[in-house]
């Protein structure tokens, strides 16, 4: 079943913007040391539904706001992964499992795993990987994924210091070893 022709279009229409776009929320960075190990191009996503208190990106929440992720776009993504100084690409938001960005994501990710096998891909969600596994759409693109921050941030648990998270029930999933083993694998605790 293609789910991007079937259902992408429905949610264009939704949200009165034109089949097969994400859009981005703010610059493209391409020096990122917070997002995952290394040093790290980013993608800043639009839209989620989440609203977690305490979020430091509510401007990402809207997908009618920020920039159209255009071939412009995924060319400067992709010469930003070609040094090999950068060790990955992380995916932020808004969140990257939004439907309007899930389905253009997978075929955007596919190209950097062809192009750059070696290089890690990060993704930050406010779901959690027990439900993302369950749908097709989502599983296909937690295959493309190599680490996974999952959860939603909860202002009550968040503390200073933590590595790679804003609070202490989100978790740092090996989403390889995971899908391998059929169980949570953590990276980091």
């Amino acid at each position: 079943m293609d789910y991007h022709k079937i259902s992408l279009g429905k949610i264009a229409k939704q949200l009165e913007t034109p089949d097969g776009y994400i859009r981005l929320s703010g610059p493209l960075e391409h020096d990122n040391i917070v997002n995952g190990d290394g040093l790290r191009a980013v993608i800043w996503t639009q839209s989620c539904p989440i609203h977690c208190m305490g979020c430091q990106n509510p401007e990402t929440w809207d997908f009618k706001y920020g920039q159209e992720f255009d071939e412009h776009t995924e060319e400067f993504i992709i010469k930003s992964l070609k040094s090999d100084y950068i060790t990955g690409l992380t995916l932020l938001g808004g969140d990257p499992f939004e439907p309007e960005n899930a389905f253009d994501l997978i075929g955007f990710l596919k190209k950097i795993k062809a192009l750059y096998p070696h290089k890690t891909i990060w993704c930050y969600t406010g779901y959690v990987f027990e439900n993302l596994i369950t749908n097709p759409l989502y599983k296909q693109m937690l295959q493309l994924i190599d680490v996974l921050v999952d959860g939603k941030f909860e202002q009550e648990f968040y503390q200073v210091g933590l590595k790679f998270k804003g609070s202490t029930n989100q978790r740092i999933i090996d989403v390889k070893k995971s899908l391998e083993q059929k169980e949570i694998i953590l990276k980091y605790t």
